[in-house]
């Protein structure tokens, strides 16, 4: 097993030993790493967890559960939903589930600096990212899902798309590092963008109570600048509680740690970084005995809900903190001003 960095053991905002020692603890031999004990996988989820690894010092088990996903991806590039110990459970097959391993891979190449990352799993990565974008429409939307029948899911939404939005952005950032040019991927990307700036009205509304639809087209790049900060200071009421952290959904009062924290990447991300620092530290002592995260709670009556210690979570308390204290070279993964373009300054 790795070992943590001395950097990572010296930081005092949270305790990155037990929170990434909980991902290890879930991860399984085949390098599978679900939610929780005794709970499924999805692939998404699983790149979190990677990154988290990875910000901790844990390349070699990093890398084991890109191995997993990779030896479980489907011939047409695409993952189930979600797996339980390695067997499907939900086949539907998301479109920003298949790409999202760009995302993984680049901060992996950011923080190692190993280019044996990109190369290992640029097969992985192409075949997922070629099916999301069988599923784009001409004026740039993504459609989410093909059903287990095989059936296109017509309708696009906002945090996913996103997601592919960023995931495309680090596969073509891959694409210069190895020399590997896909201008149909870059227009593809434009026009993604131009659908997430101009047509949000092209997604689906009824998604629109997560938080995720309303920060997520900034976290990605896509909405930047005074639009960005119009669009958080707009909504800023309707998905949050001051003090307390971010709403998993606007119309209950629960509020989530990797909402939060996401929310804390898109604030660092678009320049907001000491509103980010203190976002954060609202959530720093919503942890169990062993300083690991809850997955959220509900306000005021604090009750935690779910009551399971999961992966992903902490993974991404990791990022956030990454993020905010430079922990890592991959601390500028989703900085807008590190970004011109599709082309990542400084690599």
């Amino acid at each position: 097993m790795s070992r943590i960095p001395i950097k990572m053991q010296a930081f005092s905002i949270l305790n990155i030993a037990s929170v990434a020692g909980l991902i290890l603890k879930l991860q399984q031999p085949s390098g599978d790493i679900p939610w929780h004990e005794d709970g499924k996988t999805d692939p998404w989820d699983l790149v979190e967890s990677v990154m988290g690894l990875n910000i901790a010092g844990y390349h070699t088990e990093a890398r084991r559960a890109l191995g997993w996903l990779r030896q479980h991806q489907n011939p047409d590039g695409s993952w189930f939903s979600s797996y339980v110990n390695g067997i499907p459970e939900d086949r539907t097959c998301q479109t920003h589930m298949a790409c999202y391993v760009a995302v993984g891979l680049f901060h992996a190449y950011l923080v190692t600096k190993d280019r044996s990352w990109l190369e290992d799993f640029w097969d992985t990565m192409e075949k997922g990212i070629e099916y999301a974008l069988e599923l784009q429409v001409a004026t740039g939307e993504i459609y989410w899902a093909r059903s287990p029948e095989g059936n296109i899911d017509a309708m696009s939404l906002l945090a996913g798309s996103s997601s592919v939005f960023m995931s495309l952005k680090c596969a073509l950032g891959i694409s210069r590092i190895l020399g590997r040019a896909r201008p149909a991927w870059e227009d593809a990307w434009g026009r993604l963008g131009r659908s997430l700036r101009e047509n949000l009205h092209s997604y689906n509304v009824s998604k629109s109570r997560f938080s995720m639809y309303w920060f997520y087209p900034v976290l990605c790049g896509a909405i930047q600048g005074d639009k960005a900060r119009a669009r958080v200071e707009k909504y800023w009421h309707k998905y949050m509680i001051d003090g307390q952290g971010a709403r998993c959904v606007s119309d209950q009062p629960w509020v989530t740690i990797a909402e939060t924290c996401e929310l804390v990447l898109t604030l660092h991300a678009m320049g907001s970084r000491e509103k980010a620092r203190i976002v954060f530290s609202w959530i720093q002592d919503r942890l169990y005995e062993d300083k690991t995260f809850w997955c959220g709670y509900t306000y005021p009556d604090m009750v935690i809900w779910p009551e399971e210690k999961i992966s992903w979570t902490n993974a991404v308390a990791l990022m956030a903190a990454d993020a905010l204290y430079d922990l890592t070279p991959g601390a500028g993964l989703f900085c807008h001003d590190r970004w011109q373009g599709s082309v990542f300054k400084g690599i």
